[in-house]
């Protein structure tokens, strides 16, 4: 294996040493653990999120045509009633 020297916080270091103790094993062996299971969860976690995932609590919850993202005349309404709003009068 290949040695690798790091500057740790006391705390952490007390942290380490019990829990080797605990485990009885050397605290490289606690160390090296602890970072095989933090960079395998990095891993998997990484999976790509769709906009359904992250809005998946409000599908449904609105009224509305069901074909609003599809049909191009509900994208020209909506262009115009945003063309509308954004013009302020002249004094």
């Amino acid at each position: 294996m290949t040695t690798v020297s790091l500057k740790l916080p006391e705390s952490l270091l007390r942290e380490i040493e019990q829990e080797a103790a605990t485990r009885g094993v050397p605290k490289s062996a606690v160390i090296r653990d602890s970072l095989e299971r933090t960079l395998r969860k990095g891993r998997t976690a990484k999976k790509k999120v769709s906009c359904l995932d992250l809005m998946g609590d409000w599908v449904g919850h609105f009224k509305g045509p069901p074909d609003a993202s599809t049909n191009p005349r509900y994208l020209s309404e909506a262009i115009l009633a945003d063309h509308h709003r954004g013009k302020k009068k002249s004094r």
